[in-house]
C-alpha cells in the first residue's frame, strides 16, 4: 500500500514541497498553540479554569482573521508570481515574526505587541498555502495527483493537529521563549526546503515593491486589474460544477470543525480533568486516523465516486461524533478518549483527500492560485462565526450540549447532501 507513496516521495521536487508544508503546518499550529499558553500564562490561571470559551475563540481568531484581509488578494497575485519564491519568502518572513514574539512581550511587557506579529505571521502565511496548492500541479505527473493531493492534504492536516497536540507540552515543559523558537525554526527549515526546489518554468517574479502593492491593494480596495481578475475567478467557481460543489461541502465542513473547535477542548478537559496531557493525545490519534484512513482511501479512491465518498464520510462522522461524546461522558477513561479519536479520523479522512483532487481534476489550472484562495476564504469565513457562536453558547450551556447539538445538525445537513449531491 505504502509503494506508490514512496515513490512519489522519491521525486526531488515533490519530496521538498512535502517537507515544507509539513514543517509548516505544524509551526502555524504551534504559534497557536504557544499563543494561547502565553494568554493563559499572563491571566494567571489554568487554561480550563477560568479562561472562558469565548476567550479562547478571541486568541484563535488571529490566525483566522487575516484570512478575509489578505485571501481576495492573495490568488490574484500568486498566478502572477513565482510560486516556488512566493512560498519560501513567505516561511521566512512567518520565521522572522514568529522568532520575535517572546522577545516583544519581554520588551514591552504587553500582549498587544504579541498580537500584531502573529497577526502578521499569520497575514503572510495566507500566501504560502494557496501557492501550495496551485503549485503541485507544476511538480507532479498527472496520474499521480490524486496520490499526491492524498499526501500533500492529508500530512498537513496531522501535522497541524500534531502541532496542537506537542504545542502545549513544548510549551508547559520549557516555557515561552523555546517554544516560540521552535516555532520559528520550523518556518524556516520550510523556507530552506523550498528554496532548493528546481523547476524550469517559472510565471513571474517576485519583487519587495510587491509589498507596498499589496499594501495599496489592501487599503484601496484593490486596483481595477485586479478587481477583474477576480471577478474571472469568481465567475469561473460558480459556473463550474464540480468548483462549486468543492466551496459547498468546504463552507459546510470548516463551519463544523469550527462549532466544535474550542467546545471540544473543553470538553476533554473536563470530562478528563486534565487541561493539557489528554488533549494532546486524543488529538495526536485524531492525527493518526487521518493519516492511515487517507492512505487507505488513497489506494481506492478510483474505485469510488469522489462525491459520494466525501458526502458519506460527513454523515457517518456525524453519528461517530454524538457516540463519541455519549461514551466518553458514560466512562471517562483517556484511552477511550484515544480510541475514539483515531477512529473519527478513519471516518473523517476521505472528506479532506477528495475536495482538493476534485479542484485540480476539474479546474483551470490557470485560476488554480484564485480558487484556492477563495477556499480558504469561504472555508475560514465559516469557521470563525461558528466558532464564536459556539464558544459564546459554550458559556451558557456545556460542552457536551453544544457538540451533541452540532452532530445533529451535521447529520441533517449531510443528509440533505447525499440526496442532492452524487
Amino acid at each position: 500500500m505504502l509503494l506508490q507513496y514512496l515513490k512519489l516521495l522519491r521525486k526531488r521536487n515533490f519530496f521538498l514541497l512535502w517537507l515544507g508544508q509539513i514543517v509548516s503546518q505544524f509551526g502555524d499550529r504551534l504559534t497557536q498553540i504557544a499563543l494561547l499558553g502565553l494568554v493563559s500564562k499572563v491571566s494567571a490561571s489554568p487554561l480550563g479554569s477560568s479562561v472562558s470559551s469565548s476567550r479562547l475563540a478571541l486568541v484563535m481568531s488571529l490566525a483566522i482573521i487575516p484570512v478575509f484581509i489578505i485571501s481576495p488578494i492573495s490568488g490574484v497575485y500568486i498566478d502572477r508570481w513565482d510560486k516556488r519564491k512566493t512560498m519560501y519568502i513567505s516561511d521566512a518572513l512567518r520565521g522572522i515574526f514568529v522568532l520575535l514574539i517572546p522577545f516583544a512581550f519581554l520588551k514591552f511587557n504587553s500582549l498587544l505587541s504579541v498580537y500584531v506579529l502573529v497577526f502578521l505571521s499569520f497575514c503572510v502565511g495566507r500566501f504560502f498555502i494557496p501557492a501550495k496548492m496551485a503549485f503541485i500541479p507544476e511538480i507532479t505527473d498527472k496520474k499521480d495527483i490524486f496520490l499526491a493531493n492524498t499526501l500533500v492534504s492529508t500530512t498537513a492536516a496531522i501535522a497541524a493537529l500534531i502541532g496542537i497536540g506537542f504545542g502545549a507540552i513544548i510549551f508547559e515543559t520549557y516555557g515561552t521563549t523555546t517554544a516560540f523558537t521552535v516555532d520559528a525554526a520550523t518556518f524556516f527549515i520550510s523556507a530552506i526546503a523550498i528554496f532548493f526546489i528546481v523547476i524550469s518554468t517559472h510565471r513571474g517574479s517576485f519583487y519587495l515593491r510587491d509589498i507596498v502593492d499589496i499594501g495599496k491593494d489592501v487599503v484601496t480596495t484593490v486596483k481595477k486589474s485586479f478587481i477583474l481578475e477576480f471577478k474571472e475567478g469568481l465567475k469561473y467557481i460558480w459556473t463550474s460544477g464540480e468548483t462549486k460543489y468543492a466551496f459547498k461541502i468546504f463552507l459546510f465542513a470548516f463551519s463544523y470543525i469550527g462549532s466544535l473547535y474550542v467546545v471540544f477542548i473543553r470538553f476533554i478537559q473536563e470530562t478528563l480533568s486534565s487541561l493539557v496531557k489528554d488533549v494532546g493525545f486524543t488529538v495526536v490519534s485524531l492525527a493518526a486516523g487521518i493519516f492511515f484512513g487517507s492512505l487507505i482511501y488513497g489506494r481506492i479512491a478510483h474505485k469510488l465516486n469522489i462525491k459520494k465518498a466525501i458526502n458519506g464520510s460527513m454523515l457517518i462522522s456525524s453519528l461517530y461524533i454524538i457516540f463519541f461524546v455519549i461514551f466518553l461522558k458514560a466512562y471517562p477513561v483517556p484511552l477511550h478518549a484515544i480510541i475514539l479519536g483515531f477512529g473519527l479520523g478513519l471516518l473523517a479522512s476521505p472528506v479532506i483527500v477528495g475536495i482538493n483532487t476534485l479542484i485540480h481534476k476539474e479546474s483551470d489550472g490557470n485560476l488554480l492560485g484564485r480558487i484556492f484562495s477563495g477556499l480558504e476564504f469561504i472555508s475560514h469565513l465559516g469557521f470563525l462565526i461558528a466558532m464564536i457562536i459556539c464558544s459564546l453558547l459554550a458559556d451558557i450551556f456545556t460542552p457536551f450540549t453544544i457538540i451533541v447539538s452540532v452532530g445533529i445538525i451535521g447529520f441533517l445537513l449531510s443528509t440533505i447532501f447525499v440526496f442532492t449531491h452524487d
